[in-house]
């Protein structure tokens, strides 16, 4: 019998939370045989895991450890593991790349052949089914929801004749604003995870969170990406906003960023090259004059992917970028170009699409706004 083993904690680990779906801080075991999704938990976690997740049996960790029977002192994991395998009849069994290298060695000391397999080791995780796409939309919806709440917040300020943007005679820092969106974004059941609320140059480096005050007439990239804590799926939303009046050489670049994003809106079906989507849009960029490269020591330009699926990790295949990949019917990805210069700042827009065989969808709602 063929028997695919996981040994993690699914609140970090997709490829253990796609098959149990049970939530749970800490390792545990799960061995799929056939049809059978069986769970070892502690004691714990049995009641719960019997409740809450989709196996089809939850053995007992406390009575699979008696069974080792290895006598004191208390069998390791390796011993639970291979009394698991025997009571099904196995000697060998499946692992993912991820599976702990210290315990594969001493399961190999106990006789256990471990075969690792290809990556992905869920394949069919890329194309989601119906019910998987609304649970994104609902990450979506409060990734929006923040946003919104986080733009009122940025409404509110006062823009003082140094430049800096006030709110109740401090200055409003991107701090304040990442707390008012991440607070929204909890009250709707979501995580927020490093919610990025960046300005002017700081946004050049399209992860920085941001940090400190920010200023009037100046870009603020708000990429918000929550994380469901009843399913586990993320939603992400990029928007880039200014209070005030933004430059003219601003929005010729994020009116640019704009048509790179409803080009990819555009290219995306089933059958599409990601690798061809992604440098179709750099080289737009390019001929508008908007160059990637080094300068002045930084990178600046276009110089991260087109888009990414979206799922149970934040990052997950398919991707739309050098690397490339066939969009398939049931992908679902951001669609996220961005153009960011030294003294200019970051501007980066991101929507989801779900890959449809004609064409794609939206699945993001709120519009597209420089100035607020």
């Amino acid at each position: 019998m063929q028997v695919r083993l996981l040994y993690a904690a699914s609140e970090h680990d997709a490829d253990i939370l796609y098959p149990t779906g049970f939530f749970a801080p800490d390792p545990f075991l799960c061995l799929i045989a056939g049809s059978r999704v069986i769970l070892v938990m502690s004691d714990l976690e049995m009641d719960r895991a019997k409740r809450e997740s989709k196996a089809t049996d939850v053995w007992s960790w406390t009575r699979m450890a008696k069974r080792a029977g290895v006598g004191a002192p208390p069998p390791k994991t390796e011993h639970v593991i291979a009394a698991c395998l025997k009571r099904l009849g196995a000697r060998s069994a499946e692992v993912p790349g991820s599976f702990p290298l210290g315990l594969a060695l001493r399961l190999e000391g106990l006789k256990v052949k471990l075969r690792v397999a290809k990556d992905p080791f869920w394949p069919e995780r890329e194309i989601k089914a119906r019910d998987e796409v609304k649970k994104i939309e609902t990450s979506l919806r409060a990734a929006e929801a923040g946003l919104l709440a986080g733009i009122d917040a940025l409404k509110s300020t006062m823009i003082g004749r140094d430049g800096w943007l006030r709110r109740g005679g401090s200055k409003f820092t991107s701090e304040d604003l990442r707390g008012v969106v991440d607070t929204t974004i909890l009250k709707l059941g979501g995580i927020p995870v490093r919610t990025i609320c960046a300005g002017g140059d700081q946004a050049v480096d399209p992860h920085e969170i941001g940090h400190g005050p920010l200023r009037a007439h100046s870009p603020i990239v708000m990429d918000i990406f929550p994380r469901s804590q009843s399913t586990g799926y993320f939603g992400d939303l990029t928007r880039t906003v200014v209070r005030g009046r933004a430059s003219e050489k601003l929005k010729e670049v994020y009116a640019l960023v704009e048509e790179g994003v409803l080009f990819g809106h555009r290219s995306i079906r089933e059958g599409a090259d990601g690798r061809k989507i992604h440098a179709d849009i750099l080289a737009l960029f390019d001929r508008r004059g908007f160059k990637t490269g080094m300068k002045n020591g930084r990178m600046q330009g276009f110089f991260h992917g087109t888009g990414h699926g979206l799922g149970l990790e934040i990052h997950e295949a398919p991707s739309i970028s050098k690397r490339g990949t066939l969009l398939r019917a049931g992908h679902v990805v951001t669609v996220e170009p961005g153009l960011y210069y030294l003294g200019i700042g970051g501007v980066r827009i991101e929507d989801v699409a779900l890959v449809t065989k004609s064409g794609s969808r939206n699945l993001t709602r709120v519009p597209r706004v420089l100035e607020i």
